[in-house]
């Protein structure tokens, strides 16, 4: 038996060391060579009378991420050269087999006959945690880096290789279920509590407590292959078991607006899964599996999500020829809430950090948002009080310019104003030395600009953060006209070592992201002038498949600065600006001192205590009202991601973005543009360019020329054109 990626050990006790450890990667990843050896392995333990059993493990520092889901786009690659040659049918059977390929090598493990047990280092996900949950046995490494999960969803899926069927049976049905929803990553006490790990051992001990298992007379057959067994919530048509499922179908309702096809397959699949055998059940599992991995939700998540994110995490804009750049020392200039954030980013990620404001007491101020963060995570068990101490040791507090010398990258983080970011940048720039990188945290000022106060300009880049930095995981960065590859190589090498997505885009007023977001939010702003009635705007929105609402989104951004932005735009002579969004902004700026959630009132209202509420008297400020029922809401929903998608094919067409994976990413990852659709330009290559450039000229008819296509997007579906490769897209 020849293994490439496994390392297979037995001991004088009869039981094997299954080593995985893929050559040339830093995880290991199933892909079709890891299926077959572990094939060819399961076959060896079952028939070899001298094996008494056998742990799984891991020689890397994680178990592993799950399976390469080029895997699975090649499947769809097959599936559509086999329609060709083969017909329909025999290409649909090939597919379905290749879909639950692992399913059923996991069964096969489970009823080999000989006892399994998987000893779980580092993360172990998806397909990978499905393989532990095929063991009869599991424990985990208990300690921080040591996470279980199932985060198929979150590309467009849902475990197929039997994880819907063995964590029901697991877990009560309502635990089941949420846990797969959220795909989260779960820690190890959490994990134990949950029934997913049978114990937790020290990494050292990991591998002898599960030989001890197998030692001590561990059963070779799950749960739910021996008579008796019931499901923890029990029969799903008992008095306990209906009372899961109303519920469960609420909250799919509620947190998917019925946009994502994996989220309804898994329901079905769990519902129809616990009222028959186990092997009926994981056929299922599979039969919904390939149904949606045909999916173009999946296909353009999977693009997005996994493969474009996984490009451009590794660099895949970075200018090539530029050396990596060591960045230990970081400075930000201005401690308010993004550079309080941007400090405390760079702390978390290990980097000393020099906080500056016009006060030492003034960047206390943002240090101590550092400590509140902190303090929460420990609060909720995800950090300990040691950490805290020494991520607050690694940010220095400054009042003094001088502060910042030494430091490898310096960020300007003051207020959105042309003078006064120019007076920070030629102080920055007196006291750092030479190589020093000065970089302006800009929402949409272009860096060309700015980079007007630089003596060195090639020195100066464009690092847009978004906001709550803590959590957004996207940050622009922007070439101005002189910026230099180093100066950008540099912002590429401190997003990523920040464990943040960075996309490079040209320099232009709003940038990418804003541009996109401004139109959201103009078209929500403007669905209020003509008599929409709020909640209807914003629960069209979430049903369009936005994260929140365009109005709450106002609100988190600040109306005082969308209204600044706005004007500035305006001054600039740009094109359709509304001056009824004028006037509504006005209304509750100038005129009521409603700034959004910073002064806890805005369109909505922020009590102190309990959730936010739509203001009552938005409905005055409307200068008509429209009858609910005669509103078209299709219409809406369109509107809202045909304005976004607009922008961001106009923004491509313009070289402000030149990557269509950027556009995309960034879509989702900067302000959550429709996450089943893969992005801003994939929706548009969904629906072809001809299809979407009909409907620009609709709505432009109806609600204006900002719907209206530009030349080169109109010449560009005449010609059959499409953002990405037409081979590309139908690949994935």
């Amino acid at each position: 038996m020849e293994l490439a990626n496994f390392r297979f050990e037995p001991d004088p006790d009869g039981i094997v060391l299954l080593t995985w450890d893929m050559p040339g990667r830093s995880m290991n990843v199933i892909t079709e060579a890891v299926m077959s050896e572990l094939d060819a392995v399961i076959d060896r333990v079952a028939s070899d009378p001298v094996i008494k059993g056998c742990v799984v493990t891991s020689g890397k520092a994680s178990f592993s991420g799950g399976a390469d889901l080029g895997m699975l786009q090649r499947l769809g690659a097959d599936y559509a050269s086999r329609v060709k040659t083969e017909g329909g049918e025999q290409a649909m059977q090939a597919f379905f087999q290749g879909s639950r390929r692992l399913s059923l090598l996991y069964r096969k493990l489970e009823t080999s006959g000989k006892p399994w047990a998987a000893a779980i280092n580092g993360l172990c996900l998806g397909g990978a945690f499905e393989l532990a949950l095929s063991c009869h046995y599991r424990v985990l490494a208990d300690h921080e880096a040591a996470r279980v999960g199932l985060p198929e969803i979150k590309v467009g899926l849902f475990p197929g290789a039997g994880g819907t069927q063995r964590v029901a049976r697991l877990m009560p049905t309502g635990d089941a279920l949420q846990m797969m929803f959220k795909g989260e990553q779960i820690r190890p006490p959490a994990s134990k509590a949950m029934g997913l790990v049978h114990a937790l051992a020290p990494g050292a001990e990991l591998v002898e407590k599960a030989k001890a298992w197998i030692r001590g007379g561990g059963k070779p057959a799950a749960p739910w292959d021996e008579k008796g067994f019931k499901p923890p919530s029990g029969r799903v048509h008992s008095p306990a078991g209906m009372a899961v499922w109303p519920a469960a179908n609420a909250i799919y309702r509620r947190e998917t607006q019925d946009n994502y096809p994996a989220a309804k397959a898994l329901l079905h699949a769990v519902y129809e899964g616990l009222q028959v055998p186990f092997d009926l059940g994981l056929r299922i599992e599979s039969r919904y599996f390939a149904s949606i991995l045909r999916s173009p939700e999946a296909a353009a998540m999977i693009r997005t999500l996994f493969v474009s994110t996984g490009e451009l995490n590794k660099g895949g804009r970075r200018p090539r020829h530029v050396e990596p750049i060591s960045i230990r020392k970081l400075g930000v200039v201005g401690a308010g809430f993004m550079g309080a954030g941007i400090a405390y980013a760079a702390a978390s990620a290990g980097l000393q950090v020099v906080l500056l404001d016009q006060t030492v007491e003034a960047a206390e101020t943002g240090k101590a948002r550092g400590r509140k963060l902190i303090t929460d995570q420990i609060a909720k068990g995800r950090a300990k009080s040691a950490e805290r101490d020494a991520l607050l040791d690694r940010i220095e507090t400054a009042g003094e310019d001088s502060a910042l010398a030494g430091c490898d990258i310096v960020i300007e983080a003051v207020f959105e104003d042309r003078s006064i970011k120019a007076g920070v940048t030629r102080r920055i720039e007196a006291v750092v030395g030479p190589e020093t990188v000065v970089a302006s945290n800009t929402s949409t000022l272009p860096i060309t600009w700015l980079a007007e106060a630089s003596n060195r300009p090639e020195r100066f880049v464009g690092i847009h953060f978004f906001s709550p930095v803590e959590r957004m995981p996207l940050v622009e960065i922007i070439k101005g006209d002189k910026t230099g590859e180093r100066a950008i190589a540099a912002a590429m090498d401190l997003v990523r070592t920040l464990k943040k997505t960075p996309i490079l885009v040209n320099d232009a007023r709003g940038f990418y992201a804003n541009r996109c977001v401004g139109a959201y939010l103009s078209e929500g702003h403007r669905m209020l002038g003509e008599g929409i009635p709020a909640a209807m705007v914003e629960n069209l929105a979430r049903q369009a498949g936005m994260p929140v609402g365009p109005l709450a989104l106002s609100d988190e951004v600040a109306l005082d600065l969308v209204r600044t932005v706005v004007l500035g735009a305006g001054a600039e002579g740009a094109a359709g600006i509304d001056p009824e969004q004028l006037r509504l902004l006005d209304a509750l700026v100038a005129e009521r001192g409603r700034l959004g959630r910073k002064n806890r009132k805005g369109f909505y209202d922020y009590p102190e205590q309990g959730g936010k509420t739509l203001w009552p008297g938005l409905a005055d400020l409307q200068p008509k009202h429209l009858d609910p029922d005669t509103i078209d809401r299709t219409e809406i929903k369109q509107r809202f991601l045909v304005a976004q998608a607009l922008a961001a094919a106009n923004a491509m067409l313009d070289g402000i973005v030149t990557d269509p994976r950027e556009a995309d990413v960034g879509s989702i990852l900067g302000f959550g543009f429709a996450p089943f659709t893969g992005g801003t330009l994939s929706f548009i290559d969904g629906m072809s360019l001809p299809r979407f450039v009909r409907i620009c000229d609709s709505l432009a008819k109806k609600h204006g020329p900002r719907f209206a296509p530009s030349a080169a997007l109109i010449d560009m579906a005449k010609d059959g054109g499409s953002f990405y490769p037409i081979d590309t897209a139908a690949a994935a």
